[in-house]
């Protein structure tokens, strides 16, 4: 019985330290789309909207999870980004559409 409950609190460990490296990866990827994009990342925090278990590409089962975040592309308005990581590696960023300075003319 002891053994169990030391295996328990062992693996809800293990997944709150897996979750928060998922998220700190998934933070310095926004952070850094965002910089490239020339946008500004909203409260610099992203919250899971998803959790699944996957396989990464050597075959190990990890967490497919799914973070949703705010940036502005005009520093006016919000809009909402996601980004899919399977463990600690970004599988998919998601910046959506947003407005374009277009200064060209015909």
């Amino acid at each position: 019985m002891e053994i169990a409950i030391l295996f328990i609190i062992g693996t809800v460990v293990w997944f709150w330290f897996d979750s928060l490296k998922s998220r700190e990866a998934g933070i310095r990827a926004v952070r850094h789309a965002c910089e490239e994009e020339g946008l500004q990342l909203l409260d610099e925090t992203i919250s899971v909207i998803h959790m699944k278990p996957a396989r990464n590409e050597y075959g190990r089962l990890v967490w497919l999870r799914v973070y949703q975040f705010e940036f502005s592309d005009t520093g006016e308005n919000r809009r909402r980004g996601s980004v899919h990581l399977k463990g600690q590696q970004v599988v998919m960023l998601n910046l959506g559409l947003r407005l374009v300075k277009n200064d060209m003319t015909l």
